[in-house]
């Protein structure tokens, strides 16, 4: 049991985005045993705000990620920029003797991805950690456990989205140029959560649609802002996805797992909170708006046990490898999306058709 009062993590968070921002926050006032020491951006005007936001809180503000990681006492990285340098960023603190924290994926490159696990795995005394949020989501840890209760029987079909409110800022299609597509970046999470249902299975084969019904501009990057992706797992398992960056009422996440004996449903209604309103129109309510309101908790519960896995030097909560599978199967169903092909797998899960049988 870690102690807060006698042990601190010291950590610094790259990125100061959206989750960069974030994150920090979530360090500061809800992660007793973590002290944020550092950030770092390479945008003027994360810089700025940054400056003022954390004057008070002693936090050095760096432009460099490489500088920051060099802060003399740090012991642990949130890798929290744009996904085509996390691997790149990874690999550097671990190579600093840093514990570290990434968002997913891993990185846009297999072989990339694949160098990072490598590398961590040759430094057995350093906590390196992927960070599929919803692993730690408290009702997705209580379907889980449901399944393994046996509740539901023997679960066979996983259906699962990710959908998020509509952006016309241009903010989604900047960050759509540097996130590897739908399926490797909005679908990720549901990826991950049909191998944490099923378990060890292997895909054998995945089939992918999708269409550009707001953001023309994706169309030039080779990506569509609503998807459809279907994977056969072997052993007569079956998972169904839907991404979106679309929706009109806000951002709406739910799964459903189906098992020989009943079902287990995750959001299926989302809400933004218990408030019901009833009027001349019917009754309604409010939905969360993004991904935080949703998983803020989660967040908190991932950060919380990545550090007390540094401070009481056991396993971290998840294998870095288990980010490789799921990037495998995004991949694939990009390139399923891309081309109109159904991509195959042998039962050892290496791919047999299109780019990624090289892989």
């Amino acid at each position: 049991m870690t102690n807060p009062q006698n042990y601190w993590i010291s950590i610094a968070v790259a990125g100061l985005g959206r989750m960069g921002k974030r994150h920090v926050h979530t360090l500061l006032s809800r992660v007793p045993n973590a002290h944020v020491v550092a950030v770092c951006s390479s945008t003027p005007a994360e810089l700025t705000w940054a400056h003022s936001e954390y004057a008070n809180w002693g936090i050095d503000v760096y432009d460099s990620y490489s500088d920051m990681i060099s802060h003399p006492g740090l012991q642990a990285v949130w890798v929290s920029t744009s996904t085509d340098v996390h691997a790149s960023q990874t690999i550097e603190a671990i190579e600093r003797g840093l514990n570290v924290l990434c968002e997913k994926p891993l990185s846009t490159d297999m072989e990339e991805a694949r160098r990072v696990v490598e590398i961590a795995n040759k430094n057995p005394h350093l906590k390196v950690m992927a960070g599929f949020s919803r692993r730690f989501d408290a009702s997705y840890r209580n379907a889980k456990a449901k399944i393994i209760a046996d509740t539901i029987g023997e679960p066979f079909i996983v259906r699962s989205q990710t959908c998020d409110l509509i952006d016309n800022t241009g903010f989604f299609v900047r960050y759509a140029a540097k996130n590897g597509g739908m399926f490797v970046d909005c679908c990720i999470h549901d990826i991950d959560l049909s191998l944490y249902y099923f378990g060890d299975v292997k895909p054998k084969a995945v089939w992918a649609v999708g269409t550009i019904a707001h953001h023309p501009e994706l169309k030039d990057l080779d990506d569509v802002d609503n998807g459809v992706g279907v994977v056969e797992y072997y052993g007569g398992k079956i998972a169904y996805f839907y991404c979106s960056r679309t929706m009109a009422h806000g951002h709406d996440v739910c799964t459903e797992v189906v098992g020989t004996k009943g079902k287990v449903m995750v959001n299926l209604v989302p809400r933004l909170n218990n408030v019901t309103i009833a009027g001349q129109e019917g009754i309604g309510h409010g939905v969360q708006p993004e991904y935080w309101e949703r998983f803020e908790d989660a967040f908190a519960t991932e950060a919380n046990e990545f550090i007390a896995s540094i401070v009481d030097d056991t396993p971290v909560p998840l294998k870095l490898e288990l980010g490789l599978m799921s990037l495998k199967i995004g991949w694939a169903l990009q390139e399923a999306l891309l081309t109109g092909e159904r991509i195959r797998f042998d039962e050892q899960g290496n791919q047999l058709d299109g780019k990624g049988a090289r892989l």
